[in-house]
């Protein structure tokens, strides 16, 4: 059929397997990143990832991946250290580090003149996906999932009751920090196909527009999956017959569909 012909590329059939392995992903790991409130944070995150390329070109690394990597889990743990530690809001923290790194990576790689070779990371291209980096992102995907499965019921009674999750002996900060790399790890494999502009809005969306309707943890987690992948799968084909960024479009899906649960909800329940 006319509609299903972009499956006869093999670079759409890579994509829609990326599609289907990075939305449940990010529509799992959202549901905290919104309970928790760090929407900042992982804005943050995707803004570092310029920094880490940058570092890695200055030590000749020749894969600047494993540098961005590297770069965002000190990166984290270093803004949860000092948000810890500090009197001003944690907001204000993240904002700094985001500015600071993001330009720190914007003036080292125009310096070396090698932005342009990275300026495609700004809104990424899941299009470029290959075999390997399927792999890569399934290994991803199964390493997420088991951390969740631990880590999960801790989080959400941190998240809800600092003071009773201490009282319970929680390694509160340990928890915590074991987010943040999860996190970090996630953004950073998936920059490179997301971009760096649009990443954030790919955690966001979906589990916002699941709290929008949700009643119960249940349904919370289910529909922010399911938001996610259909923003995906509604996206990546929609940007073949329109001929627009993949990226782009996959969010414009997940904003309407925000904004549709917004008003579903304010109007029904």
């Amino acid at each position: 059929m006319r509609r299903m012909s972009f499956l006869s590329y093999d670079f759409m059939k890579n994509a829609l397997v990326a599609v289907l392995i990075i939305a449940p992903l990010f529509g799992l790991l959202g549901t905290m990143v919104v309970s928790k409130k760090m929407a900042f944070f992982s804005d943050a995150l995707g803004h570092s990832a310029l920094t880490g390329i940058a570092i890695g070109v200055i030590c000749g690394v020749k894969n600047t991946n494993l540098s961005m990597i590297v770069f965002a889990i000190v990166f984290a743990l270093a803004l949860n250290e000092i948000s810890r530690k500090v009197v001003v809001s944690k907001d204000t923290i993240i904002s700094v580090f985001s500015s600071a790194s993001l330009a720190l990576g914007l003036a080292i790689l125009s310096k070396g003149g090698t932005f342009s070779k990275y300026s495609a990371l700004l809104v990424g291209d899941i299009l470029s996906i290959t075999k390997g980096e399927l792999l890569l992102l399934g290994g991803i995907f199964l390493v997420t999932l088991l951390c969740w499965l631990g880590l999960s019921n801790q989080l959400l009674a941190i998240s809800l009751n600092t003071t009773l999750a201490r009282s319970r002996n929680m390694k509160i900060h340990l928890l915590e920090d074991a987010f943040a790399v999860l996190v970090a790890l996630v953004v950073m494999v998936s920059i490179k196909w997301v971009g760096i502009l649009i990443i954030n809005a790919m955690l966001i969306l979906p589990a916002a527009a699941a709290a929008n309707i949700s009643s119960n943890l249940r349904e919370y987690h289910f529909f922010s999956i399911i938001y996610a992948l259909f923003a995906g799968l509604l996206g990546l084909w929609s940007s073949y017959y329109t001929n627009v960024a993949t990226g782009p479009m996959i969010v414009l899906v997940a904003a309407a569909i925000y904004f549709g649960t917004y008003f579903y909800a304010k109007r029904f329940q």
